[in-house]
C-alpha cells in the first residue's frame, strides 16, 4: 500500500499521474475543496466521487486561497495537516495543492474524466466544466449529507 504522504505530490507529479493511469484505461475523478475540518459530509463525498471513476484526484486550496476565499480566520488547519489527512482516505489517489482562487488551471492541465462538485453547484456554474466537457469528459454533482458543515461545526465550537 502507497504510504499516504506519497500521494501528496506537486503538478507536474499529478500531470504524470493522470497520464499514466488514463493510458492505462482508468478513470479519472477530480475534486477540489478547503476540506479544513474534516466530517461525515466530506468523507461521504470524496468515497462517493471516488466511485465514479477508479483513481480520485483532489485539488487542495492553499492556505492562502483559503484564507482568500474563507476570510482571514481560515483555515483552522494548515495545507500540510489538511493534505496529509485526505492523502490517509483509502479512496483518494492523489492530492495537489493549488493558490488560484480557483481550479481551472489545475482542472486545465490535469483534464479529468470526470469534474465532480457537490450539488448546491449547477453544472454550468462549476469551475472547469467546459474544459473537461470540451475533452469529452463529464461533470457531476454529489448530494452532501445534512447538517454536516465546517462552518457549522465552528459556529458549535464558539457557542460552547
Amino acid at each position: 500500500m502507497e504510504k499516504s504522504s506519497h500521494k501528496i505530490v506537486t503538478l507536474p507529479d499529478a500531470k504524470a499521474r493522470v497520464a499514466a493511469w488514463k493510458k492505462a484505461g482508468l478513470k479519472v475523478v477530480f475534486t477540489n475543496g478547503c476540506f479544513d475540518l474534516i466530517h461525515l459530509g466530506h468523507v461521504d463525498y470524496l468515497e462517493k466521487a471516488r466511485m465514479l471513476g477508479d483513481k480520485l484526484v483532489v485539488g487542495l486550496n492553499s492556505d492562502d486561497s483559503v484564507s482568500r476565499f474563507k476570510g482571514p480566520e481560515r483555515p483552522l488547519q494548515d495545507q500540510t495537516s489538511r493534505a496529509r489527512v485526505l492523502a490517509a482516505m483509502q479512496f483518494v489517489d492523489c492530492v495537489v495543492y493549488f493558490n488560484e482562487d480557483t481550479p481551472l488551471d489545475l482542472i486545465s492541465e490535469l483534464i479529468p474524466d470526470i469534474l465532480v462538485k457537490g450539488s448546491d453547484y449547477l453544472t454550468e456554474n462549476i469551475v472547469g466544466a467546459n474544459v473537461v466537457q470540451k475533452a469529452g469528459g463529464a461533470v457531476k454533482t454529489i448530494d452532501f449529507v445534512p447538517g454536516y458543515s465546517t462552518t457549522r461545526i465552528v459556529e458549535k465550537i464558539r457557542k460552547s
